[in-house]
């Protein structure tokens, strides 16, 4: 699915926006935590590395939530957040491949607080299947198109080896997901349909090298 435009009725903006977003609501909570009820976007912007023009920016593709000469109202904008960004509901993730990286996902507490939670997990090592990592029990991946449909998960995690990560999503495409987590270094070949997110770490650090090193030259 093309991630560069997203439409809606009234407007069109990037799927940078959405990502902010979430950012916005991560520190918004943070702020919630602390007391702070009341916050102007210049006293937000320097928790966000974004200017205070695209903050108000993204904001407005959404409604009117400031109030001018007084600011924004933490509690009511993480409501509004959690609404636009779908968190305001729980939904239930699957994760196939229970490597070292998906038993790190499976404890992962984070989840909780974003109303996400894995529900099942499957992977092809019968030495595996059985446990119960986290609460949750492994499966064998012959299962999953059933324990998909009858939990009705629409989010996977992928996490297996690039040789068999095309072959499994179209496994889970077939099983009514329409969202994965791809953390495997392979580009797959989804219907337009699902929408498919990238996790690729080393291509991250690449770039991170990339910078220090061209950073480097300049010294």
């Amino acid at each position: 699915m093309e991630r560069e435009r997203i439409c809606t009725k009234k407007s069109c903006f990037s799927f940078d926006t959405i990502k902010r977003l979430s950012l916005y609501l991560r520190n918004l909570k943070r702020l919630k935590e602390k007391g702070i009820e009341v916050i102007s976007s210049d006293r937000i912007i320097p928790l966000l590395n974004v200017s205070s023009a695209q903050f108000r920016k993204d904001l407005s593709y959404f409604g009117e939530f400031g109030k001018r000469g007084v600011g924004y109202e933490v509690g009511r904008l993480i409501k509004e957040l959690e609404e636009i960004l779908g968190t305001n509901k729980e939904w239930k993730i699957a994760l196939v491949g229970v490597g070292r990286l998906g038993q790190a996902l499976l404890g992962f507490e984070g989840f909780s607080k974003f109303n996400i939670k894995i529900v099942c997990a499957f992977d092809i090592d019968k030495k595996k299947v059985g446990k119960v990592i986290e609460g949750v029990k492994v499966e064998d991946m012959k299962k999953l198109k059933t324990i998909i449909k009858r939990k009705r998960v629409k989010i996977a995690l992928l996490c297996t080896p690039p040789h068999s990560a095309q072959e499994v999503s179209e496994k889970l495409v077939a099983a009514g997901i329409r969202g994965i987590l791809n953390f495997s270094p392979l580009i797959l070949k989804v219907p337009s349909s699902v929408f498919v997110s990238n996790v690729d770490m080393a291509c991250e650090l690449e770039s991170l090298i990339f910078f220090l090193k061209r950073n480097e030259r300049k010294v």
